[in-house]
């Protein structure tokens, strides 16, 4: 896979973390995924899209939200400890304000058809940011050593393991998880004997 020759940039300070995560945070209604992925490769170019793959898998399967997860891995890639901290603050303070707001407002008018009709469809609008971040970021499958058959037949396990069969997420991603992680495994090894 041909590589973009413009060089990666980093952010130039603390302040700038702190600003970068709080604007992506409040952009993120429905889910900060998608905006994460446009924000951190393609805006500010912190990081190629096969970084923001494997930090984004490295958060999915640790407690917590992922993009929180991401943040503090991002923050200390660049500052360290201090970065973890000032990013996950930059993702957690205003919004967590924001949110408190909100619900004290819905708590008011959650009976209106209106506002229950509104929140109903955001969910459409979430769904459709998944997917469309998942078909974006779907050319980095090329360069997976699994090869792009066998990491889209997983894609698809996984999806009718969790969306259709409804089985448990843990358990998922620990069998199929545990599975794929030792099939890259034996393939990275079977290319190093070549």
């Amino acid at each position: 896979m041909a590589q973009d020759p413009t060089p990666l940039a980093r952010p130039g300070s603390l302040t700038e973390l702190f600003t970068a995560f709080t604007l992506l945070a409040l952009q993120g209604f429905g889910g900060v995924l998608a905006v994460a992925q446009r924000v951190l490769v393609e805006e500010r170019r912190w990081l190629t899209r096969d970084d923001f793959i494997e930090i984004l898998a490295i958060g999915q399967v640790l407690p917590g939200p992922n993009v929180v997860n991401m943040s503090l891995m991002i923050g200390d890639r660049f500052f360290g400890w201090r970065g973890a901290a000032v990013a996950l603050a930059g993702m957690m303070c205003v919004p967590t304000v924001l949110v408190l707001i909100l619900a004290a407002i819905y708590m008011h008018y959650a009976a209106d058809p209106a506002v229950a009709g509104a929140l109903k469809g955001m969910g459409a609008v979430a769904a459709g940011m998944i997917v469309g971040t998942a078909l974006k970021l779907a050319p980095v499958l090329r360069g997976n050593p699994m090869g792009r058959p066998a990491s889209l037949a997983i894609a698809a396990i996984v999806f009718a393991g969790i969306a259709l069969l409804r089985w448990p997420l843990l358990r998922v991603l620990l069998v199929v998880g545990v599975l794929a992680c030792a099939f890259a495994w034996m393939r990275l090894r079977a290319q190093d004997a070549w």
